[in-house]
C-alpha cells in the first residue's frame, strides 16, 4: 500500500467526533510487550533484531483485527514517510529514527498500530476520537491477547510484564487523550494545569509525543505508573476524575474569556482568520497556532452557544466542495483537516516531492486562502 492513500485526508480517529470532542481530541491506550528468550533491544545483536521483527511481523499479518492492515519497513522506508507516520501519530518519532531492523503493521483505518523494535520488542496501539479510553483499552487488550497465544512474553510473577523501561513495568499500559486547552493558555492558568499534573504522576507532552512541545495548544497527557496498578484502576481514573477535571478547567475558562475577555477572544479569532485568508507564507508553528483559534471559536459557538462579532464570522464562513457543489459551514472536522494536511511531511508527500521551508511554507499559505476564503472561486 501507498501512503498516499491515506495521505491526503484525516483519519477516524482525528475527525472531531466521539465524546467530549470539544476538549479531548482523542484518546489512545499502548501496551509494551518483550519476548521470552530474547534480549532487550539495547543488547540485541542485527540478527536477534531481525529475527524478532520477522517473528511479530508474521503473528500481527496472520490476526483477525477487524480491519485491513499493511506493513511498512520503516528502516528501508524512506526519510519523508518516516516523518509522515510520526505525523499521523502511527509510528513514534523514536521508532522512525531508531537504528536497527524495525516495522510496524497498521490498519487501513488508522485505528490501531503495532510497532516492531521500537524501545520494545512490541508496542500496540489503539486510537479513537474524543474520550474513549476504556473502549481503546478493551481493542487492545484483545489484540494483545491474540499475540500472546502464538508466542510467550517475557513475564515476572513479581513484576509483571518486563519492559525496557522501568517505568513500563508491570501491566505495561500507557493510556494518553489529546487535549485542546487554549483557553487556560490565554487566560494564563496552563501553568497551574502543568503543576497539577505533575502532583498526580502525570506527563505532559507536546503534539508528537516525548521530546516535542505544545503546538496549537495541543498537549498529550498520560499516565507514568504501570507497577502495582490494575488496568481497569488506571482507566477509570483517568476517565472518571482526572479527564473530567480538566475538561471543567478548560470550560471554566472559555466561559471566562466570554465574560470577562471578550475582546482578547475576538481578537485571536479575528487575526487567525485573517491571516488565513490573505497570507502567502505560513509556517508550520504559525498555522497550527492560527487554527487553534479557530477550533476554539467554533467548539464555543456549538458547546456553549457562544456569540461574538468574532465567532459569528467565523461560523458564517464556507468553503466548496460538499454534496451538489453548495457550501457548508466550516467544520471542526475541516479545522482538523487543515491541522493535519499542512504539516511538512503531509504537504510534500501530497504534492509528489520534497520542498524547502519556503516552498512549503507558500504551499501551505495557499492551501488555507483556497480552505478559507469568505468568496470561493
Amino acid at each position: 500500500m501507498k501512503l498516499t492513500e491515506i495521505s491526503n485526508d484525516i483519519n477516524d480517529w482525528f475527525d472531531g467526533s466521539g465524546p467530549l470532542a470539544d476538549i479531548v481530541v482523542s484518546s489512545r491506550v499502548r501496551l509494551a510487550r518483550n519476548l521470552a528468550g530474547h534480549k532487550f533491544l539495547s543488547r540485541c545483536s542485527t540478527q536477534e533484531k531481525s529475527e524478532i521483527l520477522e517473528k511479530l511481523k508474521n503473528i500481527l499479518l496472520s490476526l483477525d483485527l477487524g480491519d485491513s492492515v499493511f506493513y511498512i519497513s520503516v528502516d528501508k522506508a524512506p526519510a519523508l514517510n518516516r516523518h509522515f507516520l510520526v505525523e499521523r501519530h502511527l509510528i513514534s518519532r523514536n521508532h522512525a529514527f531508531g537504528k536497527g531492523p524495525r516495522g510496524a503493521v497498521i490498519a487501513r483505518r488508522e485505528c490501531f498500530t503495532a510497532m516492531i523494535n521500537e524501545e520494545d520488542h512490541l508496542r500496540i496501539q489503539v486510537l479513537a476520537a474524543g474520550c474513549q479510553l476504556s473502549k481503546c483499552a478493551a481493542q487492545t487488550s484483545n489484540i494483545d491477547d491474540m499475540v500472546e497465544s502464538k508466542t510467550d512474553y517475557a513475564f515476572s510473577p513479581r513484576y509483571g510484564y518486563l519492559t525496557a523501561c522501568p517505568t513500563n513495568l508491570g501491566t505495561g499500559i500507557r493510556m494518553s487523550v489529546m487535549l485542546h486547552l487554549p483557553a487556560l493558555k490565554m487566560t494564563g492558568q496552563i501553568e497551574k494545569f502543568f503543576n497539577a499534573a505533575r502532583d498526580m504522576n502525570l506527563a505532559v507532552r507536546g503534539l508528537f509525543g516525548e521530546g516535542t512541545e505544545a503546538a496549537s495548544d495541543l498537549y498529550q497527557l498520560s499516565n507514568q505508573v504501570t507497577l502495582g496498578l490494575a488496568e481497569s484502576q488506571i482507566i477509570s481514573t483517568f476517565e472518571s476524575k482526572i479527564i473530567p477535571e480538566i475538561v471543567e478547567y478548560e470550560k471554566a475558562a472559555r466561559s471566562r474569556l466570554l465574560a470577562k475577555d471578550t475582546d482578547l477572544l475576538d481578537d485571536k479569532i479575528s487575526r487567525a482568520m485573517a491571516l488565513l485568508q490573505n497570507a502567502h507564507l505560513i509556517s508550520s508553528q504559525e498555522a497550527l497556532f492560527l487554527l487553534s483559534h479557530l477550533r476554539l471559536g467554533i467548539n464555543m459557538r456549538a458547546h456553549m452557544g457562544a456569540s461574538t462579532p468574532a465567532i459569528e464570522r467565523l461560523c458564517a464562513l464556507c468553503e466548496t466542495g460538499s454534496a451538489g457543489g453548495k457550501p457548508r459551514a466550516i467544520s471542526i472536522a475541516t479545522i482538523n483537516r487543515l491541522f493535519m494536511l499542512t504539516l511538512p511531511a503531509h504537504l510534500q508527500l501530497n504534492y509528489g516531492k520534497a520542498l524547502d521551508a519556503t516552498h512549503r511554507d507558500a504551499l501551505r499559505a495557499e492551501i488555507m486562502r483556497s480552505a478559507l476564503s469568505s468568496n470561493p472561486q
